[in-house]
């Protein structure tokens, strides 16, 4: 089918698919998960996801806004730091909102006026989690607040605790830094309504033990009945749901390395591919050297905007497709306009097989980022 090129392709079929698992979680683990639109905020996607969840989480007035204008729901929201000019509207768009530290509660709650339930983030000082830059439980964070800091009777509005110490993990993960909360936290419990577990649990890939998950959860509720559970993952709803399809513009070589430039670039468009470093299934090509070799480059001034190296079974050619598997997530809300660079089109491939395409993007959004 035709279609213009690059571009993000979400595959409602796998959209369904991750959403009924997470709604069928939530259910028999009587709990709530809810979408954080840090992984995932395509906003003409919400029809389908009303469908099956109930609310979202924001981190920014930006994000609360969406939740509340198009969601159709107030946020569960939390940020590192809330700007005092922005702090009331983002509480008109709340029904959660936690304080990341004490300072910040002090210095704010009281413009809350009851209208979002208060929570506090709390930092059980424990993470698996391998890669630095995504600990929130790193040494020095500045996520959150430990249990030494904390008063033995909480103030009375404060109605919740916001823990996050994930990034992909599995249930078996979530299962040992439980032991960590509770040994931390529940000493305040009782004096809690809710309690949320944050981001992370990747129950929809495929090696995800769900049973454990939701047999962890059922523990968790009979120690603790009167705590509403909350989850707030990102990645899970839109894992595995659809490619980035990018095109060779040109291949060239120095020092025997052949790289194939690309209409896409990392910098602007697959960011974590530079950042973590994360890297993608090439479909058609297997990742290391061998005859035919190439090392992917983008289309930006960047030297270091390139992956790879990957092997494919014929040459390269100009105008031939490089499809990137598994770019939804994350991907599509942290692309940038560096260079001026044209973002990809987003398109949805419905269940009857028609492509629409949601977004295309052009001169507009990008002049339209300077003024």
């Amino acid at each position: 089918m035709p279609y213009p090129t690059p571009i993000y392709i979400i595959e409602e079929r796998l959209l369904r698919r991750n959403l009924q698992l997470i709604a069928d979680v939530a259910r028999k683990a009587d709990v709530e998960i809810i979408l954080a639109f840090k992984a995932f905020a395509l906003w003409k996607t919400f029809p389908i996801f009303r469908e099956y969840i109930n609310s979202t989480t924001a981190s920014s007035l930006s994000e609360a806004r969406l939740a509340y204008e198009e969601f159709g729901h107030k946020a569960h929201t939390y940020s590192p730091a809330y700007t005092d000019g922005e702090f009331d509207d983002i509480v008109n768009c709340s029904s959660h909102l936690t304080f990341n530290s004490l300072s910040q509660y002090e210095r704010l709650h009281g413009r809350v006026g009851g209208r979002a339930s208060v929570g506090l983030r709390v930092n059980p000082e424990y993470s698996e989690v391998g890669t630095m830059l995504y600990n929130p439980c790193a040494p020095g964070t500045r996520f959150g607040v430990t249990a030494d800091k904390l008063p033995a009777r909480l103030p009375a509005d404060v109605e919740g605790f916001h823990c996050h110490c994930h990034c992909e993990s599995g249930a078996d993960v979530l299962e040992r830094t439980l032991v960590h909360i509770e040994q931390k936290f529940a000493r305040w419990f009782p004096q809690l309504k809710w309690l949320n577990l944050g981001g992370g649990h990747l129950m929809t890939r495929k090696d995800y033990d769900v049973p454990h998950l939701i047999n962890i959860l059922k523990g968790l509720h009979s120690r603790y009945p009167w705590l509403k559970i909350i989850l707030e993952p990102g990645s899970a709803f839109a894992w595995q749901t659809g490619p980035l399809v990018s095109h060779v513009v040109d291949v060239v070589e120095d020092k025997g390395i052949k790289t194939a430039i690309l209409d896409v670039s990392f910098t602007c468009h697959m960011p974590d591919c530079l950042e973590m470093p994360y890297m993608p299934e090439v479909r058609g090509a297997q990742e290391g050297e061998g005859e035919r070799s190439y090392r992917l480059g983008g289309n930006s001034c960047l030297s270091g905007d390139f992956m790879g190296m990957w092997q494919f079974d014929h040459e390269l050619e100009v105008g031939e497709e490089v499809i990137f598997e598994d770019m939804i997530h994350y991907t599509t809300v942290k692309t940038n306009t560096f260079n001026g660079i044209t973002h990809p089109a987003i398109g949805m491939l419905h269940l009857d097989g028609t492509l629409e395409i949601l977004r295309r993007f052009g001169y507009e959004d990008y002049k339209n980022r300077m003024d």
